[in-house]
This record gives C-alpha cells, sequence and structure tokens, in this order.
C-alpha cells in the first residue's frame, strides 16, 4: 500500500487535547480497531518526531481488533506550540512527559473499561515507557520496548563524543545522510530529513533533563517496584546505536531479571538499525510484535472471554 494510501486510511477516529499540570495543552489521538475492540495499545513516540510517522504500524494494530491511542509528547509534533518549541520538554521536563503518558493511559482506560492495556515506547518515548513502569506497573497489562536499552551507557556514550561528532551515525560512515542510523530503508530516512516536524536532537535543557532519568532507571531499588509479572517484549536491531549495538538492550533485560521479573522476551534482527517498525523487513517484525500482543491479551484472561486469537493476517 503505498504511504498516501496508508495516511487515508488512518485519519483519527477522534482527536483531543488535555491540559497537562503545567498548563500545556498535549495533542492526542485515538483510531478505533476495525472490528470490535479486543485490547487497548498506547504508543509513545521517539525523540525527534511525532505520531505521524506510525501510520502504517498503525494501520497493522487496528486491522487486528486493538484500539490505538497516542499523544505528540511535548516539544514534539502539534504539541509544540511552534516550530521554535520543538525539542523543549518546557520546565516540568521529562518528568512532565512521563506523566503525560499516564493520564492518557487513564483516559484511555476509561474509554475501555475492564479491556487490556499495553504501553509501546520506542527510543525516548521507550525510555518514557521504562520510568513509567517503575511507578505504574499495574495499570497496564504489557510493555513493549523498542528502540531501547541502558540510558546511563546512551548518556555516556552521548555526553563524551565531541561536540562536533554525530556518535549515532558513526558506524555506518561514510553515510549517505546523518539520519542513516534510523534505518536501512533510504526512503524512510528521507521522509525523516524532509518532514517539517522532525529534528535531530532535544534542546540542552530538555536533554540533560532527559539524561538526569538514568541513575532512577538503573537503580536496582527502584526495578523492585516493578510487579514481578508485567509481561515485557523488547525488539531491536543488532547495528541500533542506542541500544549500544544490543549490549545495553541486553544489560537492560538482565537488569529486570534480576529485579525478579519473570516474562521478559525479545526479538533482535541482524543488521537492524534504529527503527525496526520502518526496516526493511518490517513486515516480519510486525507479524512477530502482534504474536505478543496476542499472547498477553490470552494471558490477560481477555482472549478466553470470547474474544480468541487475534488474526495477524488480517
Amino acid at each position: 500500500m503505498s504511504t498516501q494510501g496508508v495516511q487515508a486510511a488512518l485519519t483519527p477516529t477522534s482527536e483531543f487535547r488535555f491540559t497537562s499540570s503545567d498548563g500545556l495543552e498535549v495533542a492526542c489521538y485515538r483510531w478505533s480497531s476495525r472490528g470490535p475492540t479486543r485490547g487497548v495499545i498506547q504508543i509513545a513516540h521517539g525523540m525527534g518526531e511525532h505520531i505521524g510517522r506510525y501510520a502504517e504500524t498503525i494501520q497493522f494494530l487496528i486491522s487486528a481488533g486493538l484500539t490505538v491511542y497516542a499523544n505528540d509528547h511535548r516539544g514534539h509534533g502539534r504539541t509544540a506550540p511552534d516550530k521554535s518549541y520543538l525539542g523543549n520538554f518546557g520546565e516540568g521536563g521529562f518528568d512532565l512527559l512521563v506523566e503525560d503518558m499516564v493520564r492518557l493511559s487513564r483516559i484511555a482506560k476509561g474509554d475501555h473499561p475492564g479491556m487490556p492495556l499495553i504501553l509501546l515506547g520506542h527510543s525516548l518515548g521507550s525510555f518514557a515507557a521504562q520510568q513509567y513502569v517503575l511507578d505504574r506497573s499495574r495499570e497496564i497489562d504489557g510493555l513493549i520496548l523498542s528502540g531501547s536499552g541502558a540510558l546511563d551507557g546512551l548518556a555516556g556514550l552521548v555526553t563524551s563524543a565531541s561536540t562536533h561528532s554525530n556518535v549515532l551515525n558513526q558506524k555506518f560512515e561514510p553515510a549517505r545522510t546523518p539520519f542513516d542510523w534510523l534505518s536501512r530503508d533510504a526512503a524512510i530516512v528521507d521522509a525523516f530529513i524532509h518532514d517539517p516536524l522532525c529534528f535531530s536532537t532535544l534542546q540542552p535543557a530538555s536533554l540533560a533533563s532527559f539524561f538526569s532519568a538514568a541513575p532512577r532507571l538503573s537503580a536496582p531499588v527502584s526495578l523492585r517496584q516493578i510487579r514481578d509479572d508485567l509481561s515485557i517484549y523488547l525488539f531491536s536491531g543488532s547495528d541500533d546505536p542506542v541500544g549500544q549495538q544490543l549490549d545495553g538492550v541486553e544489560l537492560l533485560i538482565q537488569r529486570y531479571e534480576k529485579a525478579g521479573i519473570y516474562d521478559v522476551s525479545h526479538d533482535f534482527y541482524s543488521g537492524g538499525r534504529h527503527e525496526m517498525l520502518n526496516e526493511i523487513n518490517r513486515d516480519e517484525v510486525r507479524g512477530r510484535l502482534l504474536a505478543w500482543i496476542s499472547s498477553v491479551l490470552e494471558a490477560t484472561g481477555y482472549a478466553a472471554r470470547g474474544w480468541g486469537y487475534m488474526d495477524i493476517d488480517n
């Protein structure tokens, strides 16, 4: 299906805003499932992008009977009051970005009481999701981390790099563009570069706020606050610099398991870069993702109440 066709099919069922605790109006979206809703997925997008880049993935999810909720993070997309605010979290910083996600979860649950809710975070959104579950793991039924890793390792890598180096693209030099690290699909990279709502990095105070979350995300005492039966699924490309070529992802898995979380699974993709949902093998990636979601719905007992397995070939 063409990009234009996917976008046309994915006009949100509803668009709405809520007022965050600092007065910011957060732009939110809902896409209703095709047919009866079997579960709810909340997507937290990555740094320097917006939820509009997830059109094809949302298409897969709603076709599988899932209703999707998402917001543009503060400093991103239509939540940013104007282009000068892109990359700026505001005074509330990264903590308030996470609280915005909690607020959207509660809206989604209010709209669909008793239905399973799974949180899918990519990149920046995955680290926000890591923080979310330190305090709120009982509010969701499953956690999906895409393009993730150990934030302390990533922060060390970025802060130790010279001012003018593009540490994320280093492995791919000589590179066609500064964003080759995103995907092996040149069309995806070019679309990011030419998207007026996409940008390369956070503003300095917001980047510092983001990296300041690292100690808590790695602290054993914090990780033990996550309920031990939370289902967690990580997927990553072997060449993703954010996951430190899987070293950071494997460290994160070890930390979760050491904290007593016993349902942690993963898929690693050889040669894949940062955006596995936009990689050249994305159909395989999405198929495995939907299979995992189906298993979580069954485990919650929701499938047993008459929904059955999701048809991931739909």
